[in-house]
């Protein structure tokens, strides 16, 4: 398999398991759509991985692997075959290799059903989640260093955002998802993860690893306006098309 054909079929498993983030690479350039395909695919695999199954032993053996696989990209050492190590191979740094590591390392905390220890339990896990995945995307495209704490403030914001969208579903699986799902927890948080996403004023060029966060403020918006959405399922996160269209049209 070559390089064009693992690119497809990394955007095949985003388009097929991320329709959000499909969408919005797909606005983006084509050189973008190269770059940001496998890091989000990548993210897929690690993302649900302590879903596929019910036995933690084999979803620690899922996780594992993709961190042996990016401990081989790390040391420059001859890497597995698979669509997304190979893509991933070509455009990865060691230290964005041992960064996605450490978003590999917090999804093990998806595995098992201990609620988070403290709000700052919390704000660890998105920032080694969302927050890696996005600054990584960013990165690739050409993000300035000056740019990264804006860009893992807007991450933030969007991982509480889906984490909030998750809510009914973890508690269906018998997870405690939050620290406080009372509705005054609940406007708390939205709060205080809308008070640290800032307008970003980065390169164009970057601008893409930004877009999955088009709906993060009407999301918390929600939640302030009517807490009960979250429990009740309320929440509605897709990007619609005007949206993508804008996107593509102005970048911003």
């Amino acid at each position: 398999m070559n390089t064009s054909d693992d690119i497809i079929a990394c955007a095949r498993l985003v388009e097929e398991a991320d329709q959000d983030r499909f969408r919005t690479v797909m606005a983006a350039r084509l050189a973008a759509r190269k770059l940001l395909f496998p890091i989000y695919a990548f993210n897929v695999e690690v993302s649900r991985a302590p879903w596929v199954t019910s036995e933690p032993m084999i979803a620690e053996m899922r996780l594992q692997w993709w961190r042996d696989a990016l401990e081989e990209i790390s040391d420059a050492k001859p890497v597995r075959k698979h669509p997304i190590t190979t893509s991933l191979a070509t455009i990865l740094s060691p230290s964005q290799a041992r960064r996605l590591d450490s978003l590999v390392a917090a999804r093990r905390w998806d595995i098992y059903r201990d609620p988070f220890e403290d709000q700052s339990h919390m704000d660890t896990y998105l920032s080694k989640t969302s927050g890696q995945l996005m600054w990584t995307a960013s990165e690739l495209l050409g993000a300035s260093a000056d740019f990264e704490g804006e860009v893992r403030a807007v991450a933030y914001g969007l991982g509480c955002a889906s984490f909030l969208c998750a809510v009914p579903a973890l508690v269906a699986s018998g997870r405690t998802p939050l620290l406080d799902l009372t509705n005054d927890g609940l406007v708390t948080l939205a709060r205080c993860a809308k008070s640290k996403i800032k307008r970003v004023k980065l390169q164009k060029q970057a601008r893409p690893a930004l877009w999955p966060a088009i709906k993060t403020i009407k999301i918390l918006d929600q939640v302030i306006k009517d807490p009960s959405v979250v429990t009740e399922g309320g929440l509605r996160s897709k990007i619609t098309s005007f949206e993508l269209s804008w996107l593509a049209l102005f970048g911003c």
